[in-house]
């Protein structure tokens, strides 16, 4: 079996996972491992059925194209178990020959190195274990010079554990390195920072996401509510849905969305496209499809290219504030955080309201102040009255109930 081309641009997968071990018998269509490319994670299926040999270990780079694995086809599917079992009990048996051997060892040597009494009260005292001093006394014993004279190493030990394990990134988790890096290197990325009163968004779901629920089978959550505020703000500071190309600036008269969701290899950001013709109820189901697929592992790479803008919820997490990173080759990025009841001002009155800050990154190469601000003035106005503003003043008829 050759590795699959993933995408136009990949030329090279990682073996992230093999899902079964040399010599199994594998069906047609099975998935027999992992790959990652600099984009997603993927299944490799079988191409047919037989006993598969491997020829690539995990975290092997591969190149599009190469062999990884053969696949006898002639050879017919083992019956039974039997075989395999005796392996198993041969592998159990071997080390019981060895066992008796290591006990007088280990015995040997703590009894060198065992503590005189008034030793060992001074180095329980200092909380320094026995097993890090070298005894001076005789066989090696620890004399009371010697606890007196010790001096604790890399501070003072707690008695924890103070292991370390070095693991390979994925192909995956080294590309999104590469690519903030070059976000924070190549580009002129400035944050600012804008507060939302969330009643009005509140208010329309307490009254009305159980009707959706059983309407259209989704939740009513914030993200429908931010993507259509960002798309008519995109719509109205078009040079934030633009992008550098060289000396050339890319402008779209059409709003694809990407989503940061989180999966199980990371940070996932698929794309939902022409979103500003999507309804309350498009955004909602489009979300979760997505997500599901990211949760899955089975988003593909177009699924996650050719995005005009972001928007990331660190919220879900509990941050309270951030500067998002650009997603290049994208000119800008919207950070939804948490949503907490804070005193704030309203019609000269100090009340109590759920607010959430958000922040928008931006590429201030080609985005001026004038309109990032604005932009971000015109999706906090759309949150703050989402009725008249996104709703075209009737909910009900938006959220099609």
């Amino acid at each position: 079996m050759k590795v699959p081309s993933p995408g136009e641009s990949i030329k090279e997968v990682e073996i992230a996972t093999w899902l079964v071990k040399d010599g199994d018998y594998v069906e047609k269509d099975q998935a027999i491992a992992e790959v990652d490319s600099d984009k997603a994670t993927l299944e490799l299926p079988a191409e047919a059925s037989g006993i598969i040999t491997l020829k690539a270990e995990e975290g092997d780079a591969v190149a599009v194209g190469a062999v990884v694995c053969l696949i006898d086809t002639g050879a017919a599917k083992p019956e039974g178990g039997a075989a395999p079992a005796k392996e198993e009990v041969k592998a159990v048996e071997a080390p019981k020959a060895e066992a008796p051997k290591a006990a007088p060892v280990a015995e040997k040597t703590y009894a060198t190195q065992a503590p005189s009494p008034a030793a060992r009260k001074i180095l329980e005292e200092k909380n320094i274990e026995p097993s890090t001093i070298v005894g001076t006394g005789k066989g090696g014993r620890i004399t009371k010079d010697d606890a007196v004279n010790a001096v604790p190493s890399m501070g003072t030990p707690t008695g924890g554990n103070r292991g370390t394990e070095r693991t390979k990134l994925s192909m995956l988790r080294r590309k999104v390195a590469e690519r903030l890096v070059s976000a924070k290197n190549e580009t002129a990325m400035l944050t600012t920072f804008n507060e939302v009163d969330m009643s009005a968004i509140y208010a329309i779901r307490d009254q009305y996401k159980e009707e959706f629920k059983a309407k259209h089978g989704l939740g009513l959550g914030f993200m429908s509510f931010f993507t259509k505020a960002v798309t008519r703000a995109l719509q109205l500071y078009p040079d934030v849905n633009s992008m550098i190309d060289g000396q050339e600036k890319i402008s779209y008269d059409f709003c694809d969305i990407s989503v940061a969701v989180s999966g199980p290899k990371g940070l996932m950001v698929p794309v939902m496209r022409n979103a500003e013709t999507l309804s309350f109820r498009g955004v909602e189901a489009e979300i979760k499809r997505l997500a599901l697929r990211a949760r899955d592992g089975q988003i593909t790479v177009d699924e996650m290219t050719g995005g005009t803008f972001t928007i990331s919820n660190g919220g879900v997490f509990g941050s309270m504030l951030s500067t998002p990173i650009i997603n290049p080759p994208q000119s800008g990025i919207l950070g939804m955080h948490n949503v907490v009841e804070r005193a704030i001002v309203k019609n000269g009155q100090i009340v109590i309201a759920p607010v959430m800050y958000v922040a928008l990154s931006y590429d201030h190469r080609i985005i001026d102040g004038r309109e990032s601000v604005g932009f971000l003035v015109a999706v906090k106005e759309a949150l703050e009255n989402p009725a008249e503003i996104l709703m075209g003043g009737n909910v009900k008829k938006a959220l099609e109930l």
